[in-house]
């Protein structure tokens, strides 16, 4: 690929409350549903949003408030990511199965690449979105460079 890489110059401002993504894949939705219990005052201070069954099963199970979107294998996954190339979405926690194979793993390729892209921090298991949950930045507003995607298209354009 010959394109210049999009410069990471521009600063985006989280806020405090985030908005907060969460995934699980089949085989990971009861690993998901016990973590987000532990957790689930913490969440409950953030805006959430999950795909498909994910979302539907924390809303039953603790009450939180989540926004529900498609299916991952029916475009929530991409859902996700059209949210994250548009600044609307800061965290995302996605608990995918290594184990199972997706018939939608493009999408989630997909989506991970954008959160890489636009610099969104990413957990994918328990262990890592309980790092990601109690750094002090969760609620904090967080300063971040994310890439400079005007100059990078009018770069392109001439």
């Amino acid at each position: 690929m010959t394109d210049a890489l999009p410069p990471r110059q521009v600063v985006r401002t989280l806020e405090a409350r985030k908005r907060i993504a969460l995934i699980a894949h089949d085989g990971k939705k009861t690993e998901m549903l016990e973590w987000a219990t532990r957790w689930q005052h913490t969440l409950g201070q953030h805006t959430l949003i999950g795909t498909g069954t994910t979302s539907g099963r924390l809303k039953s199970a603790l009450g939180l408030e989540v926004e529900g979107l498609m299916s991952g294998p029916l475009g929530g996954d991409q859902q996700i990511g059209a949210r994250i190339a548009e600044q609307q979405l800061d965290v995302l926690i996605f608990f995918w199965d290594p184990f199972a194979p997706q018939p939608h793993d493009p999408d989630v390729k997909a989506l991970l690449r954008l959160a890489a892209l636009w610099n969104v921090p990413v957990a994918c298991n328990a262990a890592s979105a309980d790092f990601l949950l109690s750094s002090p930045y969760l609620s904090e507003r967080y300063e971040m460079a994310i890439p400079d995607a005007n100059a990078w298209a009018q770069a392109r354009s001439v």
